[in-house]
């Protein structure tokens, strides 16, 4: 049966997620993933500093509803890159962002560039873990974008060892990870949403704060016809003004 390394299988999950484009900063330990990321035609923007690769991958997602995809080598590339991802976990953006680190056996020796990088992310993220070894690598990408994209989106780190990306494991592992998440939105509460109606229909001077939510929900429509039809005057954050969405 054929195999693909784990690099190979990471790019076949981001593939698998609609991911098109990857920030990153050349190094050593992840290149495995770039050479995966190339065979299954997903771009890679090279930036100068691995922050402005997790700035641009939170922006990515923030631009597109979707992630954002940031990869960065082990140590200084992960530590640079934490700024980002506090950013991202402050604003609900949804950002996986994958590290390299040395490989598996040699991790409490003092290889080159390692240091404890998953209790770094422990809270400013909503999971942060190590993969252990490449035939797990899909299952832990689909919890990746699972947790990062579920309920109140936000930023997940995942530490990869070189050895589970240069390593082999069967193709199929890529194909049975399946139906790992829904596209589906969580309903209102029936009975809170009269509440609220009861709540507008007695205010004497009502005044909706719109935030983030509108956006990844793609509410701006059903938002517009609620402000056109009750009059109620509507104030948007930032990020909604910036991208024209302001009334």
């Amino acid at each position: 049966m054929a195999t693909l390394t784990g690099g190979q299988l990471v790019a076949r999950m981001l593939r698998r997620e609609g991911v098109t484009t990857v920030f990153t900063l050349s190094g050593l330990h992840v290149a495995p993933i770039y050479a995966g990321c190339v065979e299954e035609g997903i771009r890679l923007v090279d930036t100068r500093h691995e922050q402005a690769a997790a700035h641009a991958a939170d922006a990515w997602a923030r631009l597109t509803r979707g992630v954002g995809v940031a990869v960065v080598t082990a140590g200084p590339g992960v530590t640079d890159a934490v700024t980002g991802v506090a950013n991202a976990w402050a604003a609900a953006s949804p950002l996986v962002l994958l590290g390299g680190a040395a490989p598996t056996f040699n991790q409490g020796r003092g290889s080159l560039q390692e240091m404890p990088q998953t209790q770094l992310f422990q809270g400013i993220s909503k999971w942060s873990d190590r993969i252990p070894s490449p035939e797990l690598v899909p299952s832990y990408l689909a919890k990746a974008f699972r947790v990062a994209r579920a309920g109140r989106p936000g930023p997940v780190f995942l530490e990869i060892p070189w050895d589970v990306l240069s390593n082999g494991a069967e193709e199929a592992a890529a194909d049975q990870v399946t139906r790992y998440r829904t596209e589906a939105r969580s309903p209102g509460d029936p009975r809170q949403v009269e509440a609220a109606l009861q709540l507008l229909s007695g205010a004497e001077r009502p005044v909706v704060l719109a935030g983030s939510s509108v956006w990844w929900d793609d509410a701006v429509q059903p938002l517009e016809r609620f402000a056109t039809r009750t009059g109620v005057p509507v104030f948007l954050n930032l990020l909604r003004a910036a991208l024209g969405l302001g009334y």
